[in-house]
């Protein structure tokens, strides 16, 4: 990989220098010069190709093959290894037994697998319009923290609200640009280990929204519909405006025009005297959807959802939240992933846009976005496209012709609805308090040195995770890796099982003083190559999380009762994760993070750069939650296990 600039160090760099809005805009083009990678999980770095003629990446679609249907005995031994860490003897012994009722000839696996496969040969993708609905859309917990993901930029130092205005026109501009690169088919190729990636995530994160419905939500995409949106959103002070963002002649606004059109917006809305509706996007999704159904009984209201719904995206200008000058990272991360509670801006948002760029006055700065429409990478993907649109010198543009006023939209607010809001007010309000979140750069050594010893970066923060968790807790986990399928068509991630055998061993050996240290390098040395042979098998198809959900949502189509295999308990420890993790690594030094996806878990999520590690961890942690076991304590336990492992290979070294 290559050497990237971090965004800590771009924090301190403007914590040190008092930079203005022109500066800081020059860093962050400066910034996004240096090559540099996103990557989700432990994907190869995806690399992207030289800008391409119109049609040349549906040309490079054509050739992405369809996502394979893994061999049903593999995917069940695999299961079954992986069942071996984190389940007790006798759970795993009844297992096996299901696992081989499950394998008979003519029997319930095969009839399932049979129809899996007949349904891959006549769709695009077999998994993925069973995962987005079974991962996101029927999952009734709040999107916002629980699913959304985020991306903050390095920290700006605007002087006056002017400048949060021009900045804010400058991103507009930036995505717009981009925009018209998906939208004439010219956007660059990616690539991982030499294969074109499927680019069609970047079509659903523009003009996409997430509905809210009984039981169930459903994605809207508008980008290619016959009268697709012209406008984006803007909210302000919680109230919403239309912002036509082309002109009479089809050619997009420019800079300086979204900024007089902007500072119109913000002399509109200059104090919160409105209700702000965006809070209601945080709420529960059952909840939010009997608001929403409540809402559109009003054409007034019907018609103002309908434009933030159609927007491209929601560009959310915020007002300034005290923060510390050590607690930078930490409130930024907040403002992007929740907006700080009721108090703060957690009404300046609507969570479920499929991007929101968030511009404060205080200078935090980002994006947020939704999972259910598109990964983390494509977004942080189009946020880099965006910034290096930023960075390129630009010819003046003079416009002359007078531009429309940009339209407030109007909701008109009953008394129940009212109610909604409060009681949305306080939900918000309590998942701000309890979120746990925690940031620290270990500075002692990154990938050089761990590449120096031959170990996979991200396989030795996965196994140091490992060995803090086992520290605290005295037992294994089912940890959670997110791996990219984007080299299938309409591919989105495979779980990759951190927690293997060869993991076990590992961390049990680790402080036992009988076992000899050249012992425990040859075992962190197995883990690892366990860790590495299993994210390739991921990332080419043969991940046995989702084959296992297939063959579940497949007894629905084959009209067939539910195998006792996926009511088993260990089905249940499997799959419901304590650990989820995440390494994504921007080119435009902005600092990815996301929220734990269900209350009870710990989120960790890093990146590995040069000379040092980035670590994130949050969880929810309730008043009553015991303080020896928190995200405090598992970020320390990592640290520790680093440094404990870096020690154990230099004490072999010193052999």
């Amino acid at each position: 990989m290559c050497d990237l600039p971090t965004f800590e160090r771009a924090v301190h760099l403007e914590m040190v220098c008092s930079l203005n809005t022109d500066a800081c805009i020059h860093a962050i083009r400066r910034f996004a010069c240096r090559r540099g990678q996103a990557k989700l999980g432990v994907m190869k770095p995806c690399t992207l190709g030289k800008p391409v003629a119109a049609g040349r990446n549906l040309t490079q679609q054509n050739i992405v093959p369809s996502l394979p249907v893994p061999p049903l005995k593999q995917t069940c031994e695999l299961y079954l290894s992986f069942l071996e860490p984190i389940v007790e003897a006798e759970e795993l012994k009844q297992t096996e037994i299901l696992v081989e009722e499950f394998l008979k000839a003519g029997g319930v696996g095969e009839r399932l697998q049979r129809g899996l496969e007949r349904k891959a040969s006549n769709t695009e993708n077999w998994l993925t319009d069973d995962y987005v609905k079974f991962e996101y859309l029927d999952r009734r917990k709040p999107v916002v923290v629980y699913s959304n993901h985020g991306m903050v930029l390095p920290h700006m130092n605007f002087r006056n609200k002017q400048e949060q205005i021009r900045f804010a026109a400058e991103v507009t501009s930036g995505c717009l640009n981009v925009k018209t690169m998906v939208d004439n088919d010219t956007l660059p190729v990616e690539y991982m280990g030499g294969k074109p990636l499927c680019m069609k995530q970047y079509d659903r994160v523009l003009s996409s929204c997430r509905i809210p419905g009984p039981k169930t939500d459903t994605l809207v995409f508008h980008a290619k519909t016959s009268n697709a949106p012209k406008h984006i959103s803007v909210v302000h002070n919680c109230q919403f405006f239309v912002l036509d963002v082309y002109n009479s002649d089809g050619t997009l606004l420019t800079v300086d025009q979204l900024y007089v059109q902007l500072e119109r917006i913000c002399k509109a809305s200059p104090q919160t005297t409105t209700e702000p509706v965006g809070i209601l996007t945080t709420q529960n999704r059952d909840v939010w959807s009997r608001t929403y159904s409540s809402l559109i009984q009003d054409e007034t209201n019907k018609e103002s959802l309908s434009a933030i719904e159609r927007s491209i995206f929601t560009v959310c200008l915020d007002r300034a939240t005290p923060q510390e000058p050590d607690e930078m990272r930490h409130s930024a991360i907040l403002q992007i992933l929740h907006g700080g509670g009721s108090q703060c801006n957690s009404g300046n948002r609507w969570f479920d846009k499929g991007l929101q760029f968030v511009i404060g006055e205080d200078g935090t700065c980002g994006a947020n976005g939704s999972h259910s429409a598109a990964d983390g990478t494509a977004c942080m993907g189009l946020a880099d496209h965006t910034v290096a649109f930023m960075m390129k010198p630009k010819m003046t543009q003079s416009r002359t012709e007078p531009l429309p006023l940009p339209k407030k939209l109007q909701f008109k607010i009953t008394p129940e609805i009212k109610k909604d809001i409060e009681e949305a007010k306080q939900h918000i309000d309590r998942m701000a308090r309890d979120l746990n979140l925690r940031v620290t750069v270990f500075e002692h050594f990154g990938k050089n040195y761990l590449k120096a010893h031959k170990m996979s970066p991200d396989a030795f923060v996965q196994m140091a995770l490992q060995l803090a968790y086992y520290r605290m807790y005295q037992q294994c986990c089912s940890t959670f890796e997110p791996a990219s399928l984007r080299m299938f068509k309409l591919g989105r991630v495979a779980g990759i099982h951190s927690t293997s055998k060869a993991s076990a061993t590992f961390v049990k050996a680790f402080d036992d003083p009988n076992i000899k240290n050249s012992v425990k390098v040859d075992l962190l040395d197995k883990a690892i190559k366990a860790h590495k042979w299993y994210t390739h098998m991921a990332v080419n198809g043969q991940a046995i999380e989702g084959h296992l959900l297939g063959l579940r949502m497949q007894t629905g189509e084959e009209n067939i009762s539910m195998p006792e295999l996926f009511t088993d308990s260990s089905f249940t420890k499997a799959f419901n994760y304590q650990i989820s993790t995440s390494q994504v690594i921007s080119k435009s030094s902005s600092l990815p993070c996301v929220g734990p996806e269900t209350p009870d878990i710990y989120d960790v999520c890093y990146s590995v750069l040069s000379d040092r590690i980035s670590l994130i961890v949050s969880r929810f942690e309730p008043p009553n939650t015991c303080k020896v076991k928190n995200a405090e304590c598992l970020i320390e336990a990592m640290v520790d296990a680093l440094l404990d492992m870096r020690t154990m290979l230099e004490l072999q070294e010193a052999v």
